[in-house]
């Protein structure tokens, strides 16, 4: 089902609305996802029947490919914040989760790259949690 998303950057200069199915919802534990992110794992939805419209800054927005791979991450270049990366030529998307800033009713599907995920990505489900900024 075509769902519609709008999304931003850390600093709000790159705005972006997404009409598209979501395919799959991935946890990509790869040493690019994590570097990319900064964190445990990229969490990255895919669409092949997207309609995506920057809606502001897109002039802002740079991307990366990393050599010899097909790794690609679109962020803005004010805020290095990663936004969705669209390959117009093939309607394919990939949006980072955490760029939409509304609801997104999908599950995730999978975990993938577990075999080189970070040594410190274990039992994380049993670490002290808090609401907020702890005292």
């Amino acid at each position: 089902m075509r769902e519609t998303h709008k999304g931003s950057c850390l600093c709000g200069t790159v705005q972006f609305q997404i009409q598209a199915t979501f395919k799959k919802f991935y946890f990509c534990h790869c040493s690019y996802c994590r570097k990319g992110t900064g964190s445990v794992h990229g969490s990255n939805l895919f669409s092949f029947d997207a309609d995506f419209a920057c809606t502001n800054g897109e002039e802002s927005i740079k991307s990366y490919n990393v050599p010899s791979t097909r790794h690609r991450r679109s962020f803005c270049e004010d805020c290095g914040a990663p936004v969705p990366t669209y390959d117009r030529e093939n309607n394919f998307l990939v949006v980072p989760a955490g760029s939409l800033d509304t609801p997104v009713d999908a599950e995730p599907t999978a975990h993938l790259f577990m075999g080189s995920r970070a040594n410190w990505d274990n039992h994380l489900e049993d670490v002290t949690k808090f609401e907020k900024l702890p005292e």
